[in-house]
Formats: C-alpha cells, structure tokens, sequence
C-alpha cells in the first residue's frame, strides 16, 4: 500500500482484488487519482483517505483484474471492418449460424457484402461441421457472402462470386487455389496454398465502410474488447495496412480523446522483396516509442521480410523458407538494430526459428543488441534449444491461442504426443524468458481472452479435444499473469501497467464471475461487468449499468453489430434459437482421440477431424 497522502477521486471497496502485484497478492479496495492507482490495500486503509469528492464504487466482493493486456492483435484493421461483420465467435450450433446469415442477408443492401471474419471453428457447433456451399447459396442467393474460416479457407456464395468476377476464365492465383468444378467454373470455395493472399486479397476487393462509418466502427470494436476486460493491445500490422495512410481513423480517434483502448503498434511491411526500403521509410517518418501511453509506435513486424514467415495453416505441411530468407532478414534486422527499433517475427515453426535466429545471432556479434525489445510470436514448436537462445538474445515469446482453434488439425497431421507442447509454455516460463498472451485475433482466432485464458489453464481446444498434459497447463493465477504483467514486456510498460499498483495506470477489469473458483468450462463464457482505463469507466453493464458510458451509435443502418452486437453471449438472442434449433447432436467422443461416430467425409466441404478429445 502507498504511503503518501493523496486524496482519491475515485475509491474502489469491497472487492477481491488480484492485484498482481505480487504473485498471489489479493486487495479488498483500491484507489484513483490522476489516471493511476494511487493506493491499494483492505478497505479500512483505502476509505481512511476518502475524501470529500472522491466517488466510491461498492464492488458487492466481485473480483476485479489489472486490465487485460493482449500481446497480439489486429484492433487497427479489424476496427475499420467491425461494423460490416456478422461474427460466428462462439455461435454453438451451425443452424443458428446459417439462420443469422439468412437473417443479415436480407437486411443487407446492395452492393454491399456480408462477411463472415473471425474466430470461428466448425468444432465449435453442435453438428460438428462447417456449412456447404449449397447451405450458403440458399441463406443469401442474391447478396454477395464471404466467409472466412480461420487461415484455410473462404466460402463465396454465387453472387460474391459474380462481384468479384471469377470465372472460368479465371486463371490460377499465386499462393492460393480456387476450386473448381469438372466444367472448370469455380465452386466458391478458395483454399489457402501455401498461404492465405487468395484469401485476404478476395477480401479485400470487397466494398469499405465511408470514413465516418469506420470511425463508428473501430469505437464499437475498442468497446466489444472492452466488454471483455481487454484495455491494451499491440497491434501486430498486417497486409493492406498501410503506414500512415490506413492509420488515420485511429489517429483522428487519438485526437478526439475517444480512444477506450490503448494501443502500441508494430508497423507490418507491406511488399515483397522491397521489405527493407518500407522499414528505411519508417524509421525516417517516425521513431519507436513516439506517442503516448494510449497510442504509439511499438517497433516493426510482425511480417520483417515475406520470405520470414511461416504461417500457421496446420492443414497444410510446413512450408520451408525460401533460401534467400537470411539475406533478407539480415538487412533488415541490421536496419532496425542500428536505429533501435523494437522488433517482432512471426513464427509457427521450431525449424523457422533457428534460421532466424542465424540471423540474430550474427548481428548481434557486430552491433549488440543490448537490451532492445525484440520477440518471436507464436513458437508452437520451438525447441528447448531454440528458447535458450531466445533468452541470450534478450528476447521474448508471444503466444496465442491458435491451438484452441486448430489444435485437431495439428494432431491429426502430426499425433497428439507433437501437440502435447504447441507451444511448450511451461518451458518457456521455467527457463525464465519474457512471455505474454494475446489471441492474433481476428482473423484467425476470436479476441475473447477468456477463450484464450481457458485454453491456458485447461489445454483443451474450443472442440473440446485435450492437447496438453498437466506439466504444460498452467495454475489460473499464472495464466493471468500472462495477460496482464507478462505482455507488458512486450510494449515496454514495464512497472506501467499489468499490475494494480501504486502508480501504475488505473486500468482494471471486473468479471461477471469468479476466475478463480468456477468451473474450467466457465472459464471462457466470462465477461467483465465495469471495465476501467485511466481511472475511467468505458464498459459497464449489470449490477453497474448506471455507471455505463452512453450507447455508440450504430452505422451503418444495415450492421450485424445493430442486431447480433459481437462474440456470441450467454442470454443474447442467439442464445434463445439455440436451444430449439441444434437438429444434429454432437458426435459422441470416444477416449484417446478414438472415433464413436463417423462424419460425412465424403463431403468436400467438411474438413478436420471432430474426434479428438
């Protein structure tokens, strides 16, 4: 507890408070001033410095968390999509999904697309399945659809197809396949081979939100991250996002104080073979660490240079880099070394690794890294090795919960004892190197932490197959602690955020239930009910609903969001339908991953197997 004497504008009581502090450390009260937790200890302590005006909030002995801190995100980019988005994140059943988009087809006006994008799983439905062409033909025959399946796949109704002008006579696309019937005319399904540009380029030729819509948009998103306790991200870049142009939504939300969310962003190349002229632009225009603490330049990556990544596709095998990926990687990481330059490489493979960190390792001999912010994302097979290395360097790991999404994929190719460390977590903690969570959503994962955080403490995937042993799962408090201290790291926020703590930023989180007690399956249907940043209320809903920031509009009239709001929620009325329309019961699972039931393999459009527990 503080020991000067202040005088709190805002005093927190009653309270389970994990302070994170210390490791175990729990508060009953807390208080505010200035937009940092200015003292923290039992209630008698905390309402001994009340004031005159200072405002108490009576937490009824709800728990409360530091503000959840998520290591990798694409807030940015999925901020100017949120609105034009029907998201299927935790939908339970396949026939409440289709009945949705059936729902916003109708709704939505030409030329306009619906979209599916985000963190959705066909293991995740009661059928077990994902939908048929044939299904999304019928639920929208005139309105374009484009639904994306995490990294893999994108399903394109008649229509989208005719948008966007495929057809026979379409050739095929580097780095993607489009499917095709015996007649050669394209079926609507796109696959990502080797990765996913046909994907995102596809998507990308669809119609944007006006800018005042995209405005409206990105605020909704920050308030959905919100709603789930989530106050910080890095933002990871990504393709077609353009540095400074395609960042002016954001910063006129800077300027307009309306940001609830604070972000610190990597910057993403965006053209092959000329990655280093992109970053010698950069670290002219701008330099890492210029802004404040709600908005500001975090380094580069996480794509350094194309010929460097190894995307996460586990349906697929693993790619190897192209040979001229040392040269590559090496004037670039020397560039942003000699400037300073935080930076981030995304990494699926252990093999991937160890070539970067050649690269690493040789520079590092010439111009020490000393101390300079740099990390890998994701690891999902790193070595021990590799994590020693890591950890010479000065480095860090990211991790997300891709495995939660695609973890039957990597078994199926590669056996469940492969899986039992993708990532190797607990190893990466014992061997003391700096670790933070985060969910790369929202194209390939949701952006609920919860789902993230149960994926942490259970090992088990949103289908519900068992990945990790007990030795690679982690206690509830540890998994927190990746989500709030541990990411801090990754920004340099060291002693800034991630902890309620005198002095640090009065960014908290109270949850609908108890983290700590409830069933591991709870785990991931929590919410926050008051969530804080700087001392203000940006989120609130029942017991402290009068306490709630006003309603954002929604914009456009035709949103997804005006009538199906974000992630799926407990008594939402998706909630209702789903209990009356789950027609198929989910397979019976059968131990060690063994099959009681068969699916429709025969199918082309089921993929991945729904049998491992």
């Amino acid at each position: 507890m503080a020991t000067n004497n202040i005088e709190p504008e805002l005093i927190l009581i009653n309270g389970r408070i994990a302070t994170q502090d210390e490791r175990r450390s729990l508060a009953q009260a807390v208080a505010v001033r200035d937009g940092r937790f200015a003292a923290v200890g039992s209630n008698e302590e905390i309402m001994a410095r009340r004031a005159a005006k200072s405002e108490i909030i009576d937490l009824g002995g709800r728990t409360a968390i530091p503000g959840l801190n998520d290591s990798h995100m694409h807030p940015i980019r999925g901020g100017l999509n949120y609105n034009m988005e029907l998201r299927w994140d935790g939908v339970p059943s396949l026939a409440d999904a289709l009945r949705m988009l059936k729902e916003q087809a109708a709704r939505t006006p030409p030329p306009q697309w619906l979209r599916v994008v985000g963190g959705w799983t066909e293991l995740q439905f009661a059928e077990r399945r994902m939908p048929t062409l044939d299904e999304i033909n019928r639920a929208a025959p005139d309105t374009p659809v484009f639904v994306l399946h995490l990294y893999d796949r994108a399903f394109l109704n008649g229509a989208a197809l005719r948008a966007v002008g495929y057809s026979k006579d379409t050739p095929a696309p580097i780095g993607g396949e489009i499917q095709r019937d015996q007649q050669g005319n394209p079926t609507g399904l796109l696959i990502a081979r080797p990765n996913a540009s046909i994907l995102y380029s596809t998507l990308a030729r669809g119609p944007k939100l006006s800018r005042e819509d995209q405005l409206v948009s990105t605020r909704h998103f920050m308030r959905e991250l919100n709603r789930f306790g989530v106050t910080s991200a890095i933002d990871a870049g990504g393709g077609f996002q353009n540095y400074p142009d395609d960042y002016a939504v954001i910063d006129e939300l800077h300027k307009r104080g309306e940001m609830t969310l604070r972000l610190a962003y990597n910057l993403f190349t965006q053209k092959p073979k000329d990655e280093l002229a992109d970053f010698r632009q950069w670290t002219q225009l701008t330099k890492a660490g210029a802004g404040d603490d709600f908005y500001r330049v975090n380094g580069a990556g996480e794509m350094l240079v194309y010929s460097a990544a190894d995307f996460e596709d586990f349906l697929e095998p693993r790619p190897d880099m192209a040979p001229a990926m040392e040269s590559e990687l090496k004037a670039v990481i020397r560039h942003l070394v000699e400037n300073r330059w935080p930076f981030r490489l995304h990494a699926t493979y252990d093999e991937t690794i160890s070539r970067a960190l050649n690269v690493y390792e040789e520079i590092n001999r010439d111009i020490p890294f000393a101390g300079l912010h740099w990390f890998f994302d994701h690891c999902e097979t790193i070595s021990d090795r590799n994590i020693e290395r890591i950890k010479a360097l000065g480095g860090g790991i990211a991790i997300q919960h891709r495995m939660a999404f695609q973890g039957e994929y990597f078994v199926d190719r590669y056996g469940a004892k492969q899986a039992e460390r993708t990532p190797p977590i607990r190893r990466m903690l014992e061997m003391d190197v700096p670790v933070g969570a985060g969910t790369d959503a929202t194209r390939v994962a949701s952006y609920n932490p919860f789902v993230a955080l149960y994926w942490l403490v259970t090992g088990k995937t949103v289908g519900g197959a068992a990945l990790y042993p007990e030795n690679n799962r982690l206690e509830r408090m540890e998994a927190l602690r990746l989500f709030t201290v541990g990411s801090s790291w990754f920004s340099s926020d060291e002693g800034k955020k991630g902890s309620i703590a005198p002095g640090q930023l009065a960014d908290l989180a109270v949850l609908s239930a108890d983290y700590f007690s409830i069933q591991e399956e709870q785990i991931k249907r929590l919410e926050s009910v008051l969530t804080m940043v700087g001392g203000k209320v940006v989120y609130a809903a029942a017991p402290f609903d009068r306490l709630a920031p006003p309603p954002l509009p929604v914009s456009p009239d035709w949103s997804p969001v005006k009538n199906y709001g974000g992630h799926w929620r407990s008594g939402s009325p998706t909630t209702a339908a789903a209990r009356t329309s789950h027609m198929i019961a989910p397979a019976k699972l059968g131990a060690e991953g063994s099959c009681a039931t068969t699916q429709d393999m025969a199918s082309p459009w089921w993929f991945g197997c729904g049998c491992f527990v």
